[in-house]
Order: C-alpha cells, then sequence, then structure tokens
C-alpha cells in the first residue's frame, strides 16, 4: 500500500516547508519537492500543515470495563480525530492491568478496536489500590508503557521505593497520580480557594498534591528510576520539579491544556468543570505556563477522561472527576499559545510530539525510515468547540463554545488511515 501527501506544508525543525510525503506499506519512504509515485491513495494536502503524530502519555480509554463511559474504538477514533497517533491507556479499568491474565484481555480488546497505537500502563499495585502488594513489574515491563495507579496515589513511602526500584532493574518508568488523601476533607471536589468558599463545597488543598512529588522526588534521587509526575496543577509542584531537574533527578511532568488555560476563576457549578487535580488559582495557572514555556514541564497530556452524561450531570459537587480533551487540544494551544505569540511553534510540537516519544521510548513519526505517524492540520479552519460534535462518548469539556483555529484533516498510523476529512 503506497500513500501520498501532495502539496502540505511539513513541519522541519521548527518551520513548515512545502513538502510531498510518500508512505509505502507504512513506513515513510519519501520527503522532497514533487515527488512522483504510482501511489494507491494520495491525498491533496496543499496549504495545510503536516506534522508528525502527537503522543498523549495520558488517556483513559475505559475498556475493560467501563465501555458505557468510552471504547477503544471510540477513544482511538477521537485521537485520530485530534491528530494523535501513540497514547498511553491508564489502567484504572475492571479488570485492573495488574497481571499477564489481565493485562491480555486488553491488549486483546487494543488489538480488535483501535485505530492507533494504543500502550498499556500496568498497575503499580495489585487491584490498583495505591497500596499492599506490588505488581509483577518484572514480568510486565516489557508490554506496557510504564507503571501507575493513576486515580489513586501510592500511599506509603516504602511502597512507592520498592516500586521504584523493580521499575528501575526492569528499566521502565513510574508514572506516578501524586495525591495524598488525608489531606483531603470528605467531599473534596474543587480547588480550596475562593470558589469553593463562596460555594460552600469542600476544596481541594494544593499541598495534597506537591507533598507527596516532594516525597518522591526523594525516592526517585535514591533509586535512581525514571520518574514521571501526571497531570502537575500548582506552582509548588512546578518549583519542585524544577529544583529536582537542577539536582540530576531523573524525573519529568506534564500538564493540560486545561490548567494552562484556565483556573479557578473560570469556574461554574457543572460537571464539566470538575476534574482531578482541579482548577488552581491564577498564580498557579501563571507557574504552569512558565514551565512548559522553559520546559520544567516537559510535555502536554490531556489526561481525556471520559464519563457518562449522567455521572457529568450533578454539578461541581457530586459530578464525576474528569473532562475529555483528546479532540481538542491541539487546536486550543494553537489558537491561544501560538496565534497569540506566546509559544513557538517548535516549542507547542515539542510538548505534543517529540518530549513524549523521547521520554516514553516511542518511535514513529513523519521523517524518512519513520514507521509513518503523520497528522495534517488547516490552520485557518474557525471553528466552535461543540460536544455533540465529538467522536468520543465523553461530552463534557471546560471548553464548550470556545472559538479555535486548527482543524484535523488528516491522521496516518502505520499502514492505517485513522481519521480522514479531506
Amino acid at each position: 500500500m503506497r500513500m501520498l501527501l501532495k502539496g502540505g506544508l511539513v513541519y522541519d525543525h521548527g518551520q513548515l516547508v512545502p513538502m510531498d510525503i510518500e508512505v509505502t506499506d507504512g513506513i515513510v519512504t519519501g520527503r522532497g519537492q514533487a515527488i512522483s509515485s504510482n501511489a494507491d491513495k494520495v491525498f491533496d494536502c496543499q496549504g495545510m500543515a503536516v506534522f508528525p503524530g502527537f503522543a498523549d502519555v495520558h488517556v483513559h480509554l475505559r475498556e475493560p470495563g467501563f465501555s458505557y463511559k468510552e471504547t477503544i474504538e471510540t477513544g482511538t477514533k477521537a485521537c485520530a480525530r485530534g491528530g494523535y497517533t501513540v497514547v498511553g491507556a491508564m489502567p484504572n479499568l475492571n479488570p485492573a492491568p495488574d497481571s499477564d491474565e489481565h493485562l491480555r484481555v486488553q491488549e486483546e480488546m487494543i488489538a480488535q478496536q483501535a485505530v492507533i497505537r494504543v500502550l498499556p500502563y500496568a498497575s503499580i499495585t495489585i487491584g490498583q489500590k495505591g497500596e499492599g502488594e506490588l505488581t509483577d513489574i518484572a514480568g510486565l515491563a516489557h508490554r506496557v508503557i510504564g507503571f501507575s495507579d493513576d486515580g489513586r496515589g501510592v500511599k506509603d513511602a516504602a511502597t512507592m521505593q520498592e516500586a521504584m526500584e523493580r521499575c528501575k532493574a526492569a528499566d521502565s518508568i513510574i508514572a506516578a497520580h501524586c495525591e495524598d488523601m488525608s489531606l483531603i476533607p470528605a467531599g473534596g471536589a474543587i480547588h480550596d480557594g475562593a470558589f469553593a468558599k463562596e460555594h460552600g463545597i469542600p476544596g481541594i488543598p494544593s499541598k495534597s498534591e506537591w507533598a507527596p512529588i516532594a516525597r518522591d522526588v526523594d525516592l526517585a534521587r535514591a533509586t535512581g528510576c525514571r520518574y514521571h509526575v501526571c497531570h502537575v496543577s500548582t506552582k509548588e509542584s512546578v518549583e519542585i520539579i524544577r529544583q529536582a531537574k537542577a539536582a540530576g533527578v531523573d524525573i519529568t511532568c506534564e500538564t493540560g491544556p486545561h490548567y494552562l488555560l484556565m483556573s479557578q476563576d473560570d469556574l461554574q457549578d457543572l460537571g464539566r468543570f470538575k476534574m482531578n487535580p482541579p482548577l488552581r488559582d491564577k498564580e498557579d495557572q501563571a507557574a504552569l505556563v512558565e514551565g512548559i514555556l522553559d520546559g520544567t514541564i516537559d510535555m502536554i497530556a490531556t489526561d481525556h477522561a471520559p464519563h457518562s452524561d449522567e455521572e457529568k450531570s450533578r454539578g461541581l459537587a457530586k459530578s464525576a472527576m474528569g473532562v475529555v480533551g483528546i479532540e481538542t487540544a491541539f487546536p486550543l494551544m494553537y489558537t491561544y499559545f501560538v496565534e497569540t505569540g506566546r509559544m513557538t511553534l517548535e516549542t507547542l510540537i515539542d510538548r505534543m510530539v517529540y518530549a513524549p516519544r523521547k521520554r516514553f521510548c516511542l518511535d514513529g513519526g513523519c521523517e524518512v525510515g519513520d514507521r509513518a505517524e503523520i497528522t495534517v492540520f488547516d490552520l485557518h479552519a474557525d471553528q466552535t468547540i461543540d460536544p455533540s460534535d465529538f467522536l468520543s462518548k465523553g461530552k463534557a469539556t471546560p471548553f464548550e463554545g470556545w472559538k479555535v483555529h486548527a482543524e484535523c484533516k488528516l491522521t496516518i498510523c502505520g499502514e492505517t488511515v485513522a481519521y480522514e476529512k479531506l
């Protein structure tokens, strides 16, 4: 199967360069001007931007166990529409991928349904409980992108230290959900700030995030484990990670578009504004922006977390935690950071393509010899974010009604045309 992308503006070291791309049997076999090819399929990309496929190391695809929220099919189609060609799937599933048998259930569903590459995380602990017996890290490491108990923090230092030691020996990575539940009052739903006090909603303090990060930094330093912090949301977290990097700790981290573009000042008493960690203060938002620009925060991850409409219909206090974002991440970041001059296109593509691929050892791209992972965007398309149009089953986004430019027109993953709207 030979495909030819004609007339696009191909991303090349920070620039968009007029160029054709040829893909043969899922491999990039040519890049250049006016490639002549007897391709089986030709895509007219005239005037459109051609990027390496985006990589998101933090998504929830909900299968096995919660297909009413999302399926691997609907989730990966949504990913492809967002320009993503490879994602890391979090392990809060039923059964949790904590053994050969349980992981195989997920792997078989991925093989049957996924239109892009899906790399599962195994849980750190049996049952993904954040405590107790550890998963067989050595036995599963070669089949997973890393280990995480996302949705739960690992409660005690001794358990996390042992997990890190085993991950170090297996040359794998810990992707930590950092949350100390002992610091959060019953019913904690949003940031412990002005909105929570005004509306009588129990608040989630910033320390519940940054204190576990500080603990884990010391453990990562001691063990030499590759350590990654999920969904950073506080200014203290950014500074702890900045200092840890300066001290030589093998640490990376991520944040999401909603934390970069919103704060508690944007909250409405609607479930689509409820996520974990919550939207924080303006000062936290500013620190996150500074961190993503200076490289303290390595990558952008959506934490795409679909729920049913009913689960998100109960307001801030009682709705399920989590919002969707895989279909809107690039349009939002391009529109509100690149077009406004707050961020270069080169920085954005690094945070969405190269940094996650480097840290998690992911191949693929649009250079000759790469496994073909390519996405094409019209950077002049005016759109209004409308959840009813999402391919994801999840519709809860805090960005409903936002105006964006940039619309995905094509996503290729290997030999698969995962999304097309040309």
